[in-house]
Parts: structure tokens; sequence; C-alpha cells
């Protein structure tokens, strides 16, 4: 099995997209409990399974030695010592690039506080993001969204003033738009998506910690009809095999559970483009603009622009 070419885009991206990634996705999908297991915590953790030996490995996804053989076996490999070598074989292809970025970001700020280093971070997450995605993706995106009768917006946790923020970039473009949880949490979302059809579209967002909820409410939302659009880090998230469209953002963090820093960069390109695909979304930005122009501070100037635009 050949490792993969080496990506721009975040490490959990380019080791799920690598061969050996795609056959953990496969499993993922379609493979036993115990074979699932193995997978996600694989797919999950590529950097720490290179250290591990085959009942460390065991321990952590409660299985059997004699079951990870057989894992290993069935994805073409002699052995499990033959897979932990082709992941990190994956590995050093797909972190090439990432690192280099890292390592220029880490230099820079080799003297930083925790904070500033943090900062870096966010910076290391948006580009690599930013590199890995397709304005042409975005756009497609954008008409889907303006072709749709209600667009439901739905996020939970950390994730829940991302949806916030969307919900209020997709108002004035979008026939209808409901942020689904807003304050009211799982039983609000469940009851705004009971009517939801195969007219409309749910933009779901969730980074790790993923949400059962957030899965489970896209599944029947899903299956209702509805075209589903993801925002989130990897091909491993449960919200990416229930995406008709899946816009990825790298969250990697070295102290927090994850970074929403690269989504709210997707969420704002993706506003933009909608604000901008048609001179009637650029007439909608303009009146929008000047109807809250007098509640800003700055009115008269706003209002000036306006009219320039």
């Amino acid at each position: 099995m050949t490792p993969a070419a080496p990506s721009s885009a975040s490490p959990d991206i380019g080791f799920a997209e690598s061969s050996l990634g795609q056959s953990l996705l496969r499993v993922l999908a379609e493979g036993s409990a115990s074979n699932r297991a193995i997978a996600d915590y694989v797919l999950r953790n590529q950097v720490r399974v290179t250290a591990l030996g085959i009942e460390e490995l065991a321990d952590a996804c409660d299985v059997s030695t004699a079951t990870i053989s057989r894992f290993a076996r069935d994805l073409g490999f002699r052995n499990y010592a033959a897979m932990r070598g082709a992941v990190a074989e994956t590995l050093q292809s797909v972190l090439q690039p990432v690192e280099k970025l890292r390592s220029t970001i880490a230099r820079r700020a080799a003297k930083a506080s925790p904070a500033l280093e943090s900062l870096g971070y966010a910076e290391a997450a948006i580009t690599a993001t930013s590199r890995a995605l397709a304005g042409t993706q975005i756009d497609r995106i954008g008409a889907v969204l303006t072709r749709a009768r209600t667009v439901y917006v739905l996020g939970f946790g950390l994730s829940s003033f991302l949806a916030g923020a969307l919900a209020m970039h997709l108002q004035p473009f979008c026939r209808h738009v409901v942020e689904a949880a807003a304050s009211g949490g799982t039983e609000v979302a469940a009851s705004h998506l009971a009517t939801i059809t195969g007219k409309d579209v749910l933009v779901v967002i969730s980074l790790p910690r993923y949400t059962l909820d957030a899965a489970s409410l896209t599944r029947f939302a899903r299956d209702a009809g509805a075209t589903i659009v993801s925002i989130t880090d990897s091909p491993a998230s449960p919200l990416a095999e229930l995406g008709h469209h899946v816009l990825y953002a790298h969250s990697t963090h070295p102290v927090l559970p994850s970074s929403s820093s690269a989504a709210l960069a997707v969420i704002e390109a993706l506003a933009v483009s909608l604000m901008t695909s048609n001179k009637a979304n650029v007439a909608k930005a303009a009146r929008h603009t000047e109807a809250i122009a007098a509640y800003l501070h700055g009115e008269h100037q706003i209002r000036k622009l306006v009219k320039k635009t």
C-alpha cells in the first residue's frame, strides 16, 4: 500500500485521503463493531499508533490482540508491525508541508507567550485549510443555499457560536434561515427539523469534540430528503459521511480540544461567495447595510459608502 502524496491539507485530512486512510474509512463505514473501533482510533491517533505495540492498541480499542492481527491482515498487511510501519510512512508524507509551515511559525514566535503561540496555530490552521479548499466548491454550496426553501443551521457546544455567525451572514441572501438549536439545545433543534424536506438544506457544524445529537439530527434530516452541508475537520468525522457537500476546516490545537479559527474563516468565505455571486445579492447587501446604518456608529459615512456601491 503506497503512502499519500504530500498534501497542503491538515494531517488528519491528508492521512484520510491516502490509500491507507481510504481503506480505514471503508472499514469505518462498513466493518464490524470491533473493526470500526480500531479504524476510528487509527484515523484519529495516527502519531500515537506509530509508537504503540499490539497489546497497547488492543487495550486502547478494547479488543483482543488477535482482532488487531486480523484487522491488519484484512487491510492487506502481513502483520500488525507492517501496518504500523505503513501508518508511519504515510504520516511522514502528509506531515511534511504542514510541519514546514508550523516550524516557520514556531521560529518566528520562538520567544512568544503561549497566547501568541496559539495565534500562530490559528494562522497555520487557516493557511492549511485555505490551501486545501477550492473556490468552486464553496461557490457550488452557495448556489445550493440560494435555491433552498429554508436553510437550517445547526451547531452544538463550541460550534453553536459558529452556527449563529453563519445564520447571521446568510439571513439577507437566503429565502428563510433558521438557527435550529439557538439557545434551546437539542429539543428545540429537533422541533425545528421535524418539518424539514427535500426542498431544504441543513448546514451542520461540528468539530472535536463531536456531539451525538449533531450526528443523529443530521441523519434524520438526510433521511427526510434534505441536502446536507457539513462543516467539520476531517473525513473521519461522523458528519463527513452524512454530508452531500463537505467543507473541511483544520481544527488541531496543542491546548484546546479544537480550534474554531479555520471554521470561522470558512464560514466567512462562504458568506462572501454568496454575497458576490450575482448582482441581486450585491444589491441586497447594499440595502441591508443601508437599513442598519442608522443604528451604527458613523452612519453618515456608511450611507455615503452605500450610495457609491
